[in-house]
């Protein structure tokens, strides 16, 4: 008959064994909180049913702090990876698993970032469908890492492309920028601003989704602007396509205590991470409507039209002030903040 032993208070060596430790752990929490037919195969892998071209996104998670406003690393790593596939113009429909836990970590905080990962699995609607735990020695690790691979088929309407750029697109944001990396910063460092700063970390598949059911085609490149922010995306656009890039700084979106905190610690807010929007490079025939479809759902009730593509300054992004100055934005060398996802 197998027996089922309380858990300890905090992760051990042994559970990352194999043994009946690991049996226990995976059993009491991992199987129980993601219960579905393809992880209850209790494989390797996982057999699931796909058609036709498979999208495929992969990433992981060392974000520090573990727990920070308006999120966490669970949350952070379902949403980045079903985000990422969902930038490709697929549909995301499972993800993969993979925790690397310090001998220590007390077993309520795994607890609570596996509870974490199935509520932003459900909102999602994606299937945990396998994984893998590890145990490191304490100080050996920093409290829990994750990786995640997603999988999904690619949208029938989607034609998402970097060679599909041309110059005249307009460049669309789904709201406001920098909110995340000020978020980490301010746990980190423990700042107190007048206004609690939150995470913006969120599930975009559902919102782009909806926009390829409806504009397909005229959507011609997605990327969410996460490390390197949004001017790291534009710069990367702008190299890649050959054509330059004209920003206008008072389009961008941006909440007035995220500014007000960037201001105080001297940060551009076009260089800090963000994990709860996207960028989309549309058709400019179209972009009115679009923005307008944007605005009316929840999660891009702030979308704004920001900038476009232009024959000119080829390879460069050029931000154009409110008082009509120009500067060039050049791309962020190094990490101006570690740690962020």
């Amino acid at each position: 008959m197998k027996t089922s032993h309380p858990l300890p208070s905090t992760i051990q060596l042994a559970h990352g064994s194999g043994g009946q430790m690991t049996r226990e752990l995976l059993d009491q929490i991992v199987f129980n909180t993601f219960r579905n037919p393809y992880l209850e195969q209790k494989h390797d892998g996982a057999i699931v049913p796909l058609k036709g071209p498979v999208v495929i996104s992969t990433d992981s998670f060392v974000v520090s702090p573990i727990f920070f406003r308006g999120g966490d690393i669970g949350e952070l790593a379902v949403n980045g990876t079903v985000n990422d596939v969902a930038m490709c113009g697929a549909i995301p429909e499972f993800i993969s698993l993979g925790f690397i836990i310090e001998e220590g970590l007390e077993m309520a905080q795994f607890l609570r970032v596996v509870e974490s990962v199935r509520r932003a699995a459900e909102e999602a609607g994606v299937q945990v469908v396998t994984g893998d735990t590890k145990v490191v020695e304490s100080g050996k690790g920093d409290k829990i890492f994750i990786n995640t691979t997603g999988i999904g088929n690619p949208h029938p309407k989607g034609q998402i492309s970097m060679d599909r750029v041309r110059e005249g697109d307009h460049i669309l944001v789904s709201g406001p920028i920098a909110a995340h990396g000020m978020a980490i910063l301010s746990e980190r460092e423990g700042l107190e601003f007048e206004s609690d700063i939150q995470s913006d970390t969120t599930c975009l598949n559902h919102m782009v989704r909806e926009l390829l059911d409806i504009f397909g085609a005229d959507i011609h490149l997605l990327r969410d602007p996460t490390r390197g922010g949004l001017s790291g995306v534009c710069s990367e656009i702008a190299q890649d396509s050959g054509l330059g890039i004209l920003l206008r700084e008072n389009a961008i979106p941006l909440e007035k205590q995220v500014a007000a905190a960037c201001e105080i610690l001297g940060l551009d807010p076009l260089y800090v991470a963000n994990e709860g929007i996207f960028c989309a490079i549309v058709n400019p025939a179209v972009s009115t409507d679009i923005l307008q479809f944007m605005n009316q759902h929840p999660k891009g009730s702030k979308a704004a039209l920001v900038g476009e593509l232009l024959g000119a300054h080829p390879g460069k992004v050029v931000m154009k002030s409110p008082v009509g100055g120009t500067r060039i934005v050049t791309p962020l060398i190094g990490e101006q903040l570690p740690r962020i996802c």
